[in-house]
């Protein structure tokens, strides 16, 4: 076969498995219908796709009168992926299969010794899964790392990330590797969770979305005419460091930025006990502001309003259509009621601002979308093409979770 038709082949290839995703259950005429390619390439790359375990048979449906086709669908099992959501204080791991359905999932406090550690955590929650699942460590093609800060696709390593310990000094991606034995994809967790509300969540059908974390950290995911917005070094997004809040010129400040040293969760608990004299944690703080402590209730103010600044900065920039709130500190409707207080004082037009509805599960949702499109891209011919297939549509979705 030439070269030409091998070009034309993964296309074909990539086409119907596109059709059957975003169709199935589909009929081989109905995939000739939507796809413009003849009867007789589309029964020869489905008889393909079914010996090689992609697709099956799912039943028959009415054609012409006194004659029925067959259906086809994908094979949800037929491969596997890994999600991970790593935190500098929780580590959040999910096994899913090629419908994107969330089959399992963990949950464990970060290893605090960073860097080793925690790649071994990582493999060794995958494989806890994988083993309870009782599915083939082989059959785990992928894993989709989910990291606070900067990963450096050339060294592998991950930057302005304080709160994971050693990472800025090893190959994060490579170890991952090594131990997986998988292709291993690192991206800022902030910028998967924005393409998992974009997909499933509040963002749906929006181009133009911001999707703000606050918790342990403070970072901003955002889409701009559909496409992540990454930068140069993949540091876009870093709403921490802008530099209002705390001293942006103090050093301490070229480690965790000034705002993100004022709005997340090290900054609360500083102001409460600058004030008040008490040691307290951030629920802690939220509850006694909801019981009328003044001290509390003067921290989330503060919160609040910085916090606003820093939305306005990004909205002033990108333009986002729609602005989530997510993170442990993010969700709360606190913080949310404050911000929007706050919000038409510092800018001329109205903010759409929502918190998430996926909550924790944010960046593990995006992580499966980039998961399945870098499958999909390495199986059915990305090398050739460079593109994006679509996503199964979210109303086919059943997101299943098994109780840890």
């Amino acid at each position: 076969m030439g070269e030409a038709a091998k070009v034309s082949r993964k296309f074909s290839e990539r086409t119907i498995m596109e059709a059957i995703i975003q169709g199935g259950p589909i009929s081989r005429a109905s995939i000739s219908k939507q796809t413009g390619l003849s009867k007789q390439t589309v029964s020869e790359i489905v008889r393909q796709l079914e010996n090689e375990g992609w697709v099956q048979e799912t039943g028959r449906s009415s054609g012409h009168i006194g004659r029925t086709a067959v259906n086809y669908e994908l094979v949800p099992n037929a491969a596997f992926l890994a999600a991970v959501d790593l935190g500098g204080t929780k580590l959040r791991v999910a096994i899913l299969d090629l419908s994107c359905q969330v089959l399992a999932e963990e949950v464990e406090p970060t290893d605090p010794k960073g860097g080793d550690a925690v790649v071994a955590q990582i493999v060794e929650l995958c494989w806890r899964i994988a083993d309870r699942l009782e599915i083939a460590r082989e059959r785990i093609r992928l894993a989709v790392v989910g990291v606070p800060g900067a990963p450096d696709n050339q060294t592998g390593r991950v930057l302005m990330a304080p709160n994971l310990a050693g990472f800025d000094r090893m190959d994060v991606a490579g170890a991952l590797e090594n131990a997986l034995g998988i292709d291993v994809v690192l991206e800022n967790d902030v910028n998967l969770a924005v393409i998992g509300e974009n997909w499933q969540g509040e963002g749906q059908n929006i181009d133009n979305l911001a999707y703000i974390a606050v918790g342990t950290g403070l970072g901003c995911g955002l889409l701009v005419d559909g496409k992540p917005v990454r930068g140069a070094t993949h540091a876009a997004g870093e709403l921490g460091f802008l530099p209002f809040g705390a001293d942006p010129f103090d050093p301490e400040s070229q480690r965790s930025g000034a705002l993100e040293r004022v709005a997340a969760s090290i900054g609360i608990i500083d102001r409460y006990r600058s004030l008040s004299g008490l040691e307290a944690s951030v629920p802690t703080i939220f509850q006694r502001a909801n019981t009328g402590d003044d001290h509390a209730g003067q921290v989330l103010d503060e919160t609040a309003k910085y916090l606003a600044r820093g939305i306005v900065a990004i909205v002033a920039i990108a333009n986002p259509q729609k602005v989530i709130l997510g993170g442990s500190i993010g969700l709360r409707d606190e913080l949310l009621e404050r911000v929007r207080l706050y919000l038409p004082a510092l800018f001329p037009r109205p903010i759409e601002i929502e918190k998430s509805p996926l909550g924790a599960r944010a960046a593990l949702i995006g992580a499966a979308a980039i998961g399945l499109e870098h499958l999909h891209n390495t199986l059915f011919g990305a090398e050739v093409l460079g593109g994006r297939i679509s996503l199964p549509p979210t109303d086919s979705l059943e997101l299943k979770v098994a109780a840890k």
